[in-house]
């Protein structure tokens, strides 16, 4: 399928407005994607209220932004905690609002939005144990949060996606907490990866291989391991006993590839997985719900999804 018109619409704008040789430096990366969410993310849908608080994290407070939806009441609802993607490097808690009200709108969950620590000023494995700290932090404290301890779901996009599936992996070696769904949507699962959708749009669709490199040396240590399981979740030998997954790829994403394999992978381990490969869309096409109209209707079906599983 070719390239959805608002997609290619989308490319050739930020192709005339990218500079000619472009700086890829945290402090312009997380300028840049701040005025990207400004101009591309929706953030009008409905919500009940949205409070911003802390949860302890291994080495501090930890900047969280919950999102009641709209019809929810005293009684409590499934969550989901969310982790936003940015290679590891930017994007933060406003980066993500409207897909985190969308979520929420559209799932009837409440959210939790968690702004883990970013590369470089904390690199691997400083955002994995944040993740991991947060989740369980919400599944101890479920009655306050008025979240079913029994409904509690992971999701992220992007690397975010990355921390979500590493999270299901660390609860189940470390006896928890019980999380009942992982909702991956583009993310990066193998930093060794060298596949047909890295080489086919390793150019001009958004996310590019220089990115993607850049964000791979940012945010790892010079001696870690990419196959380590903690960074590159597609490398872990066993998947068996993970929770159910909805995993969403787009057609037109580097990452395409390392999703599907990755359901694929739980599949074969018994887990029961949901995967949908969005056509026509390119990495991070849920952040741009204001100019692509056919991701709204993408997280109207994904919402619906994750909400008869958490049923």
């Amino acid at each position: 399928m070719p390239l959805d018109p608002h997609v290619q619409r989308f490319l050739e704008m930020i192709s005339i407005a990218a500079p000619r040789t472009p700086r890829l430096t945290p402090a312009d990366m997380r300028l840049g994607f701040h005025a990207l969410a400004q101009m591309v993310d929706r953030r009008d849908a409905p919500v009940g209220s949205i409070e911003n608080g802390t949860c302890p994290g291994p080495s501090g407070a930890l900047p969280i932004r919950i999102y009641k939806p709209v019809a929810a009441g005293a009684a409590p609802t499934p969550g989901i905690v969310f982790f936003h993607g940015g290679g590891w490097i930017f994007g933060d808690l406003d980066t993500h609002e409207g897909l985190c009200r969308t979520l929420a709108h559209e799932t009837g969950c409440r959210v939790i939005s968690v702004g883990y620590r970013l590369a470089p000023e904390h690199k691997f494995p400083a955002g994995v144990e944040d993740c991991y700290a947060a989740t369980k932090w919400a599944a101890d404290n479920a009655e306050r949060l008025q979240i079913d301890p029994r409904r509690i779901a992971v999701a992220g996009d992007s690397a975010g996606g990355n921390l979500a599936a590493v999270v299901c992996q660390m609860a189940k070696q470390m006896g928890g907490p019980d999380i009942a769904l992982q909702v991956l949507i583009c993310p990066v699962l193998d930093l060794n990866a060298e596949t047909p959708s890295r080489r086919a749009f390793a150019k001009s669709y958004f996310l590019d291989k220089t990115t993607i490199d850049w964000t791979i040396e940012t945010y790892c240590n010079a001696g870690d391991d990419p196959a380590d399981p903690r960074i590159s979740p597609l490398r872990a030998p066993d998947l068996s006993g993970l929770p159910p997954a909805h995993i969403h790829t787009a057609e037109f994403d580097p990452l395409l590839d390392e999703g599907k394999a990755y359901a694929e992978r739980l599949a074969c381990a018994g887990v029961v997985v949901r995967y949908t490969c969005h056509l026509g869309m390119i990495h991070h096409f849920t952040g741009m719900t204001d100019v692509i109209p056919y991701a709204r209707l993408a997280l109207q079906t994904a919402g619906a999804a994750i909400k008869e599983a958490l049923a």
